[in-house]
């Protein structure tokens, strides 16, 4: 496993990042424990959840696994969305921020998040608020660094240039989704994270699992997988431009030995400006199947086809 350092930042972290957002629902407890620590064991130093990861079931199981191990891993959670029925229970506010930090802490068993990001805008709250209120973790020592998930370029700019002329703390990573097929990032955000230094934390990187090529057209998902348990997700990717690009993988996958997932990742981290996709797993086979990557970087010609055949529609002439 190699490390690089996430985004302008001084910490380090493993080329491929654990996400668990679906420990405690899809994945059960037990499965979920043995998944960290194999992934730990083989390197990954980079665990990604949330608040509102299966009803905060996601936060505890990391914490019971980590047990022990918390001094040498990076554990990245997220705050926004909505954890209760009382008015100020989702937001960027601080009474939100401030309650839900406790939680997820409690939740962790540590005492401070390496990575605190926000999960999405908030248009009810002014950014120097939450940025400020983020600044004041950070200043306790519970907030290592912050970031943001599924903000546009344009907001990222913003919140940057708010931290810059208030002296607060700056987002030193974003976490889009980006894969194969979900490429709009690169027409503005990813140049501003090459420019401003920011780290890029891609989540779906297989696309719900349709770049494993284990959905078909007209054909029902296979037992247990995320397409079953969420349609809507593997459906939208249903369409001719995708097939084709499909066709092309699965070219590719029987010339280089490479499964479709590998293919997928190792495209993504070609780039320059990703510093860790978020990979998540069900079952151990699938962990280690992901993580032999590390061990097969992508032919530059094999980059290319890939990158043609799924180029997006601003970039075709």
């Amino acid at each position: 496993m190699k490390y690089k350092s996430l985004g302008k930042t001084g910490l380090k972290v493993s080329e491929l990042c654990l996400g668990t957002m679906i420990f405690g629902q899809q994945v059960d407890e037990a499965t979920a424990m043995k998944i960290i620590k194999r992934a730990i064991d083989l390197g990954i130093n980079f665990i990604d959840t949330a608040d509102v990861y299966t009803e905060g079931r996601s936060e505890t199981i990391v914490g019971k696994a980590i047990n022990g191990m918390r001094d040498d891993l990076v554990v990245a959670t997220k705050v926004r969305v909505r954890t209760g029925s009382a008015p100020n229970d989702e937001g960027l506010g601080r009474k939100h921020i401030l309650h839900n930090i406790q939680t997820s802490l409690k939740r962790l068993g540590t005492d401070h998040v390496d990575l605190y990001q926000v999960h999405r805008t908030d248009p009810t709250t002014p950014l120097k608020e939450t940025l400020s209120t983020m600044s004041d973790l950070v200043g306790d020592g519970k907030v290592y660094y912050i970031g943001c998930s599924n903000f546009p370029a344009w907001q990222l700019e913003k919140a940057l240039w708010i931290s810059d002329i208030n002296g607060l703390e700056s987002f030193a990573t974003v976490q889009p989704r980006y894969n194969i097929i979900d490429r709009d990032i690169e027409l503005e955000l990813l140049p501003l994270c090459l420019e401003e230094g920011i780290g890029v934390i891609p989540y779906s990187p297989l696309a719900g699992g349709f770049l494993t090529g284990k959905y078909e057209p007209d054909k029902p998902a296979p037992e247990g997988s995320r397409g079953q348990l969420r349609p809507q997700w593997v459906s939208r990717y249903q369409n001719q431009r995708n097939q084709e690009i499909m066709q092309e993988m699965k070219n590719i996958s029987a010339e280089t030995g490479m499964s479709m997932s590998q293919l997928a990742l190792a495209w993504l981290m070609a780039n320059p400006a990703v510093a860790a996709p978020i990979i998540g797993a069900s079952r151990l086979e699938q962990l280690d199947e992901n993580l032999e990557v590390l061990d097969h970087p992508l032919p530059v010609e094999a980059q290319k086809r890939i990158s043609e055949v799924s180029k997006p529609y601003w970039l075709r002439e």
